[in-house]
C-alpha cells in the first residue's frame, strides 16, 4: 500500500518548538506550549541558541579576551536553561526533547522549525536582554515576521 503525502502529513506528530533563554518570558512560553501539547497530543521541542560569530578575534595575551570555552558555555546553558525545563515537565505526559545550538537565535529557530516540521513556534515576548531588544530588534519580533508558520508570542 502506497502512502500519499496527505496521509503522511496526517500521520506526522504535531510539534511545538519553544525558544527558551532562561528568562521569565521563555518560561511562560514553555508553560503555554506544554499546556497546549497536553490538549492536542503534541510533542514539545525546547531550543536555546548561544550567540556565535564565526569571526572570532585573534587572541593576544593581555590585549584581548581569551577564546571562548565552548564546552563550559554549553554546560552552563544546559544546566541553567534546558535541564530545569526537562525536569519541570518530565511528568506532564508530553514527549519532550531539547536542543542547544550555536548561532544567531532567529536563524537557529527557523532552521530547526523546518527540520522538525514544527507546526508552531512559542517564544516569550521579551528575552533576557531588554537593551538588546530595544536596540537590535527582538528574536520574537523577527520570528513573527519571518518564520512561515504560526508564532505564539507569550507575554
Amino acid at each position: 500500500m502506497k502512502v500519499t503525502s496527505t496521509e503522511e502529513n496526517e500521520m506526522r506528530k504535531i510539534v511545538y518548538l519553544v525558544a527558551v533563554d532562561g528568562s521569565e518570558w521563555s518560561d511562560r512560553a514553555a508553560e503555554r506550549a506544554i499546556d497546549l501539547a497536553q490538549k492536542t497530543d503534541a510533542e514539545v521541542h525546547f531550543v536555546t541558541a548561544i550567540q556565535w560569530s564565526k569571526y572570532q578575534p585573534m587572541y593576544m595575551a593581555d590585549f584581548s579576551a581569551p577564546p571562548r570555552d565552548t564546552e563550559q558555555e554549553e554546560k552552563i546553558e544546559r544546566e541553567t536553561i534546558l535541564d530545569p525545563l526537562d525536569k519541570r515537565y518530565a511528568d506532564s505526559g508530553v514527549e519532550i526533547s531539547s536542543t542547544l545550538l550555536w548561532g544567531h537565535p532567529v536563524d537557529i529557530i527557523q532552521e530547526l522549525a523546518k527540520k522538525e516540521h514544527a507546526n508552531m513556534i512559542f517564544v516569550g515576548r521579551r528575552g533576557r536582554s531588554k537593551v538588546a531588544d530595544l536596540l537590535l530588534g527582538s528574536v520574537a519580533n523577527s520570528l513573527a515576521h519571518t518564520a512561515g508558520i504560526p508564532v505564539v508570542l507569550v507575554p
